[in-house]
């Protein structure tokens, strides 16, 4: 007879369930955005670092894949071993580049490659005899890259260039800096031997052919990010968080809601409190002015939220019930507006106790 099982044992034999949260992500529109992104430059690649902005790459990489999508952009090594069993290695691209010896192994072994962004990682990817790599110039952000400078130096020669890359400042904005930046590019073009050139980002490819290059990198504007009015009508919404209704309360008149009281019943009301807070990035700026939804009737946040909690006034949907699910108001132009956060924190700072799924 086989020994009884232990209470630990009989729990870990059944896996616990997820945390009552969920991000849907409409595999469609997030496919429709690339290839609208790639009809308007001619050529996209897609950032996704930071696990496709928040979405999930194991989520996201496959869909855009099968979109047509032939160039990654991440900022860690980490990142790129989680999508290598999606993609080819050498069709990755390293942000922050070889930062010591482990890290050039690491993309000799496995043919990642990485984006070189100071004389100190390109003589670094030479000595671990590094091939084909990726350049950064740094034309205007003053963030990572080749200074103008460093560009007559005699190392550079040295390397098997794909591709030579920069990036925009402010091409959300109808900025000079973009079209300093513009110059600045075309000069590197001309003292820099790659096979390919890349500048724009999502807000970049709406400024239209003269910054495309061979290459664009859209990365917000996949997601469903409306950075410039141009993409508007373009871009369409990808992610829709939604949270458990884990308990409901009836209130009467005169009584207070959540930490520091920041609400009180103005009349009897039903209250519906849902597993959401900002530990899984719903933060304290929601407070009293968040919104959810449920069969199209709109839930307004009562009170502060908390960590893993948020109130909502269900008085206006009567049928919900303990169990049932919200949809978060998380339309990104909508919400940044709203919130103050910018479009990218809104889904970068959403927990991985949200389930991620693309449908």
């Amino acid at each position: 007879m086989l020994p009884e099982l232990s209470p630990a044992a009989r729990a870990l034999s059944a896996p616990p369930r997820p945390a009552p949260l969920r991000l849907r992500l409409d595999a469609d529109a997030l496919a429709a955005n690339w290839q609208a992104l790639n009809r308007m430059s001619g050529h996209a690649g897609a950032a996704v670092k930071a696990d496709a902005y928040g979405l999930g790459a194991a989520q996201v990489v496959p869909v855009l894949a099968r979109a047509g999508c032939r160039d990654w952009f991440v900022a860690h090594w980490c990142e790129a071993a989680e999508i290598m069993e999606h993609v080819p290695a050498s069709s990755i691209a390293v942000l922050h580049g070889p930062l010591d010896h482990a890290d050039v192994a690491f993309a000799v072994s496995s043919g990642v490659r990485p984006v070189l962004n100071s004389l100190a990682q390109a003589a670094r990817w030479i000595a671990g005899g590094g091939g084909v790599c990726h350049v950064m110039v740094d034309t205007g952000i003053n963030r990572l890259g080749l200074a103008m400078a460093d560009l007559a130096d005699p190392l550079l020669a040295r390397l098997d260039i794909d591709l030579c890359l920069s990036h925009l400042a402010s091409a959300d904005e109808d900025s000079a800096q973009n079209a300093e930046q513009l110059a600045r590019f075309a000069a590197v073009r001309a003292v820099v031997r790659a096979r390919r050139y890349s500048l724009a980002n999502s807000a970049g490819i709406a400024l239209g052919a003269a910054y495309h290059a061979d290459l664009t990198r859209p990365g917000i504007a996949l997601y469903g990010g409306i950075v410039r009015p141009e993409l508007a009508g373009v871009v369409r919404a990808v992610a829709s968080p939604q949270a458990a209704v884990i308990q409901v309360r009836d209130l009467a008149a005169g009584e207070r809601v959540g930490y520091n009281a920041t609400f009180v019943a103005p009349h009897a009301m039903r209250l519906g409190v849902i597993a959401l807070g900002y530990a899984d990035g719903y933060l304290r700026c929601w407070s009293d002015c968040g919104g959810m939804a449920h069969g199209g009737t709109s839930l307004p946040v009562v009170g502060r939220v908390s960590m893993d909690l948020t109130a909502i006034d269900i008085s206006a949907a009567p049928q919900i019930r303990e169990g049932d699910w919200v949809a978060v108001d998380y339309d990104l132009p909508t919400a940044a507006a709203k919130s103050g956060l910018s479009q990218y924190e809104l889904l970068t700072l959403l927990h991985r106790r949200f389930a991620r799924s693309a449908l």
